[in-house]
């Protein structure tokens, strides 16, 4: 199986792509590829801009990306309750190219902050729009207080009972 996972973020050093990385890491026979929305970078979306130059190439590597693998995993900041901008505008641009951008492609998607909401507004977001760009998601996971439940030094989640959680989801894909 080919997994594509990554943080809906572009911190250098994302919660949300050690969370992503940890789970996409869990998925046994899995040829795992990790990426970074940073190298996706384009100007913010808007109908001119779309009109003057047409498809980025960034939004198109992106597309082919998600079209490659078999599964995907996304873990998402939580900026001011939503997607991060960086993510927005990545999705918005990618959207434009083909709304079904998920591709029906099975997906376990995540969320952590490091306060107890563990970023649950950005997580029902996408759980709500996720079926209207095609997102077939087998499982949803918030994982809040970060520091308290994932052990930096060894990548780990530590809450027995979350990676409970996250192993059955991820034995969906």
């Amino acid at each position: 199986m080919k997994l594509l996972a990554f943080a809906a973020s572009n911190s250098k050093n994302s919660i949300n792509k050690q969370l992503a990385t940890y789970a996409a890491n869990l998925v046994e026979n899995a040829e795992v590829e990790i990426i970074d929305i940073n190298d996706y970078e384009m100007p913010i979306f808007s109908e001119d801009r779309e009109k003057d130059l047409g498809q980025p190439q960034q939004a198109k590597n992106f597309y082919q990306k998600i079209g490659e693998a078999d599964a995907i995993i996304i873990s998402y900041a939580e900026h001011n309750g939503t997607y991060t901008a960086a993510f927005k505008n990545l999705f918005d641009w990618t959207s434009r190219i083909e709304q079904k951008l998920y591709q029906n492609k099975p997906m376990v998607i995540m969320s952590t902050t490091p306060g107890p909401g563990g970023a649950k507004n950005v997580l029902n977001n996408a759980l709500t729009s996720g079926p209207y760009f095609a997102a077939n998601i087998v499982g949803a996971l918030s994982v809040p207080s970060f520091y308290d439940n994932f052990d930096g030094e060894t990548g780990k989640l530590t809450n027995t009972a979350l990676n409970e959680e996250l192993m059955s989801m991820l034995n969906k894909l």
